[in-house]
C-alpha cells in the first residue's frame, strides 16, 4: 500500500522553491466558490511549508476543461481566498501555459514564506499523454522539491502528481506526502491493511460495476460486509427475488452470486437490505415530493422501484456498526438528495456517529452526505478523493502515493 513515505516533515524546505501539487477543484458559481473544504484541507501542509521558510508554488487542476482554457476554470477564485485564509497575497500566475516565463519570473522573484499558486495545470492539455512528458520537466524546473497533498488526484499518473517525481528525482531533488496525503494513507491504508477488529465495511452507490473489486478485495479484509443503495438490488435479484423497477445490473447477476459464496465460504457475513422505501415514478426535479411504500425485500411490487433502505434495514445495519472497531462506508444508501428517500443514509450517518469505532468516510457521495447531514465533525476521517479513495479500498498502488520517496 505504500505507507512508508516520507512527509513534509522529513525535509528541510528553508530557502529552497517546493512545489506543492493541491486539491484545489472547487465547486465554482459565477467565480464564487460554493464549497471550501478542498482549501481547508490543503492550508495545514501550505502553512507549515511557510513556516519552515520555504517558498511555496502551489498548483492544482480544476474542472475538466473539456472546450480549452476559460475564465470559467481559472484559478484565480482559488487564489484570493487562499489569500484571506493565509493573511497573505497569494500571487497568482495567470498564463494559461502554466509554467511559462511568466511563472518562471513569479518564482525567481520569491522569498522565504512567499506564496505563488499557477494557473490550472489542465490548460496545458492532457496531463497523462506524450505532451505530459514535456510538462513534468518543466515543472520540475521551478522547484527542488516536490510535496503531493492532492489525494483526490494520486489515482491519476499525471504530469502534475506523478510525472514530475521523476524530473525531481533526476535532479537530486526530494518527493514527499504532504499531511492531507499522509492522514488519508494512514486511515485508509490501515483500515484495508491493518484494521483493528471487528472491521465492517458499508458500499452503497447506484453500480454494482463501479465497485467490483472494492467488494471483491473487502470480503477478504472485512468481518461484515453491508451493501445497500442502488447496487443491492442486483444481489438481491440474484437471489431471486422481484425487485421491480429498481436499478438492476442484469450483467452482474452471476458476479453478485460469485460474491455471496466467498462470503459463505470466508465465514464473513454479508448484509443486504430486508426491507425498502419503494416510490411509483422518479421525481422530477430530483428533490420534489414522492409518495413512498415501505415493502419487505422479498415482497416487492412488480410496478414500484427501491429508492432508499427500509426501517428494518437500517436497524440491522446499525446494529452492525455498533459491534465494530473500524467502520469504512463509501456510497450512500438511496437517492440521499430527495428529503424523503434520506433516512436510510441519514440512519448510517447516525450510527457511524454515535460509535467508539474509528469511522472513516470514503470521499464522494458519502461524504456529501454526512457533511449535509451535520455529522462530519464526529468521524475519524473524511476522505477527499472519491475515485482514488475506491482504488485504495480495491487494494491498488496510488500513483501519488508510490511516486513519493520511501523513510
Amino acid at each position: 500500500m505504500g505507507l512508508n513515505k516520507k512527509s513534509v516533515d522529513d525535509v528541510n524546505v528553508k530557502g529552497k522553491r517546493v512545489l506543492v501539487r493541491c486539491d484545489f477543484n472547487v465547486p465554482l458559481k459565477e467565480g464564487v466558490i460554493t464549497d471550501e473544504t478542498r482549501i481547508a484541507a490543503a492550508l495545514p501542509t501550505i502553512q507549515k511549508l511557510i513556516n519552515d521558510g520555504g517558498k511555496v508554488i502551489l498548483c492544482s487542476h480544476l474542472g475538466k476543461v473539456k472546450n480549452g482554457p476559460n475564465e470559467g476554470e481559472s484559478l484565480a477564485p482559488v487564489a484570493k481566498r487562499l489569500s484571506e485564509k493565509l493573511g497573505k497575497e497569494v500571487v497568482f500566475v495567470s498564463d494559461y501555459n502554466v509554467t511559462g516565463e511568466a511563472a518562471t519570473k513569479a518564482v525567481n522573484e520569491m522569498g522565504e514564506g512567499d506564496v505563488v499558486l499557477l494557473q490550472n495545470t489542465r490548460f496545458r492539455g492532457k496531463e497523462e499523454t506524450k505532451n505530459g512528458e514535456e510538462f513534468s520537466k518543466e515543472l520540475a524546473e521551478l522547484a527542488d522539491i516536490y510535496v503531493c497533498d492532492a489525494f483526490g488526484s494520486s489515482h491519476r499518473a499525471h504530469a502534475s502528481v506523478a510525472g514530475v517525481t521523476e524530473a525531481i528525482r533526476a535532479k537530486g531533488g526530494e518527493n514527499v506526502v504532504g499531511y492531507l496525503m499522509q492522514k488519508e494513507i494512514e486511515f485508509l491504508g490501515n483500515a484495508v491493511e491493518n484494521p483493528v477488529r471487528p472491521f465492517v465495511a458499508i458500499l452503497g452507490g447506484a453500480k454494482v460495476a463501479d465497485k467490483l473489486n472494492v467488494i471483491n478485495n473487502l470480503l477478504e479484509k472485512c468481518d461484515t460486509l453491508i451493501i445497500g443503495g442502488g447496487m443491492a438490488y442486483t444481489f438481491l435479484k440474484a437471489q431471486g427475488y422481484e425487485i421491480g423497477t429498481s436499478l438492476v445490473d442484469n450483467e452482474k447477476l452471476d458476479y453478485c452470486k460469485e460474491m455471496m459464496a466467498k462470503a459463505e465460504k470466508l465465514g464473513k457475513k454479508l448484509l443486504l437490505p430486508v426491507d425498502a422505501v419503494t416510490i411509483k415514478e422518479f421525481p422530477n426535479p430530483i428533490d420534489a415530493p414522492v409518495e413512498t411504500v415501505v415493502c419487505d425485500s422479498t415482497d416487492m411490487p412488480a410496478d414500484r422501484e427501491g429508492c432508499d433502505i427500509g426501517p428494518k434495514s437500517a436497524e440491522l445495519f446499525a446494529a452492525a456498526v455498533k459491534t465494530a472497531k473500524t467502520v469504512v462506508w463509501n456510497g450512500p444508501m438511496g437517492v440521499f438528495e430527495n428529503p424523503t428517500l434520506a433516512e436510510g443514509t441519514l440512519a448510517v450517518a447516525k450510527a457511524l456517529a454515535e460509535t467508539d469505532a474509528t469511522t472513516i468516510i470514503g470521499g464522494g457521495d458519502s461524504a456529501a452526505a454526512v457533511n449535509q447531514m451535520g455529522y462530519g465533525d464526529k468521524m475519524s476521517h473524511i476522505s477527499t478523493g472519491g475515485g482514488a479513495s475506491l482504488e485504495f479500498l480495491e487494494g491498488k498502488e496510488l500513483p501519488g502515493v508510490m511516486a513519493a520517496d520511501d523513510k
